[in-house]
Protein backbone atom coordinates (compact mmCIF):
# COMPACT_ATOMS: atom_id res chain seq x y z
CA UNK A 1 0.00 0.00 0.00
CA UNK A 2 1.36 3.42 -0.94
CA UNK A 3 0.66 6.46 1.16
CA UNK A 4 -0.79 9.60 -0.41
CA UNK A 5 0.32 12.80 1.28
CA UNK A 6 -1.49 15.81 -0.18
CA UNK A 7 -3.19 16.03 -3.59
CA UNK A 8 -1.80 18.36 -6.26
CA UNK A 9 0.96 20.01 -4.22
CA UNK A 10 4.13 18.23 -5.35
CA UNK A 11 6.88 20.26 -7.02
CA UNK A 12 8.00 17.19 -9.03
CA UNK A 13 8.49 17.69 -12.78
CA UNK A 14 9.93 15.45 -15.50
CA UNK A 15 11.30 16.92 -18.74
CA UNK A 16 10.85 13.92 -21.03
CA UNK A 17 12.90 15.60 -23.77
CA UNK A 18 15.96 15.45 -21.46
CA UNK A 19 15.30 11.87 -20.27
CA UNK A 20 17.63 9.17 -21.63
CA UNK A 21 15.47 6.28 -20.39
CA UNK A 22 17.96 4.92 -17.83
CA UNK A 23 15.17 4.18 -15.33
CA UNK A 24 17.08 5.27 -12.22
CA UNK A 25 14.07 7.31 -11.07
CA UNK A 26 11.95 4.15 -11.12
CA UNK A 27 14.61 2.29 -9.12
CA UNK A 28 15.20 4.89 -6.39
CA UNK A 29 11.69 6.24 -5.78
CA UNK A 30 10.48 4.83 -2.44
CA UNK A 31 6.80 5.33 -3.34
CA UNK A 32 6.60 4.16 -6.96
CA UNK A 33 5.83 7.61 -8.37
CA UNK A 34 7.46 6.70 -11.69
CA UNK A 35 6.57 3.91 -14.10
CA UNK A 36 8.30 2.57 -17.19
CA UNK A 37 7.61 0.12 -19.97
CA UNK A 38 11.30 -0.42 -20.64
CA UNK A 39 11.66 2.83 -22.54
CA UNK A 40 11.34 6.31 -21.06
CA UNK A 41 9.80 6.55 -17.59
CA UNK A 42 6.84 8.79 -16.80
CA UNK A 43 5.23 10.14 -13.65
CA UNK A 44 2.59 7.56 -12.84
CA UNK A 45 1.10 9.20 -9.73
CA UNK A 46 2.48 12.58 -8.66
CA UNK A 47 0.35 12.54 -5.48
CA UNK A 48 2.49 9.71 -4.10
CA UNK A 49 5.57 11.97 -4.19
CA UNK A 50 6.94 12.98 -0.78
CA UNK A 51 9.56 15.26 -2.37
CA UNK A 52 12.54 13.36 -0.96
CA UNK A 53 14.65 14.28 -4.01
CA UNK A 54 16.11 10.82 -4.65
CA UNK A 55 14.94 10.81 -8.26
CA UNK A 56 16.44 14.19 -9.12
CA UNK A 57 19.69 13.43 -7.31
CA UNK A 58 20.12 10.20 -9.30
CA UNK A 59 19.04 11.51 -12.71
CA UNK A 60 22.18 11.70 -14.88
CA UNK A 61 20.62 14.08 -17.41
CA UNK A 62 18.89 16.53 -15.08
CA UNK A 63 15.48 15.63 -16.50
CA UNK A 64 13.84 15.65 -13.06
CA UNK A 65 13.29 18.63 -10.85
CA UNK A 66 11.78 18.62 -7.38
CA UNK A 67 12.14 20.97 -4.46
CA UNK A 68 13.27 18.40 -1.92
CA UNK A 69 12.90 19.26 1.71
CA UNK A 70 9.86 21.51 1.31
CA UNK A 71 6.39 21.39 2.77
CA UNK A 72 4.76 18.80 4.93
CA UNK A 73 6.77 15.85 3.60
CA UNK A 74 9.94 17.44 4.90
CA UNK A 75 8.29 18.24 8.23
CA UNK A 76 7.14 14.65 8.67
CA UNK A 77 10.58 13.24 7.83
CA UNK A 78 12.38 15.74 10.08
CA UNK A 79 10.00 15.01 12.95
CA UNK A 80 10.46 11.27 12.51
CA UNK A 81 14.25 11.54 12.40
CA UNK A 82 14.49 13.86 15.39
CA UNK A 83 11.75 12.18 17.43
CA UNK A 84 9.90 15.49 17.71
CA UNK A 85 6.46 16.66 16.65
CA UNK A 86 6.49 17.62 12.94
CA UNK A 87 5.93 21.27 12.05
CA UNK A 88 5.78 22.53 8.49
CA UNK A 89 4.98 26.09 9.60
CA UNK A 90 1.94 26.30 7.34
CA UNK A 91 -0.60 26.91 10.08
CA UNK A 92 -1.47 30.39 11.24
CA UNK A 93 0.64 30.12 14.39
CA UNK A 94 3.44 28.11 12.69
CA UNK A 95 3.31 25.41 15.36
CA UNK A 96 1.10 22.75 13.81
CA UNK A 97 1.63 20.44 10.90
CA UNK A 98 -0.75 20.46 7.95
Amino acid sequence: MSLIYLDDVSTLALASNKCNGCGRCVQVCPHGVFASNGKKPWINDINLCMECGACAKNCPTGAISVESGVGCASALISGWLSGSEPSCDCSEDGKKCC
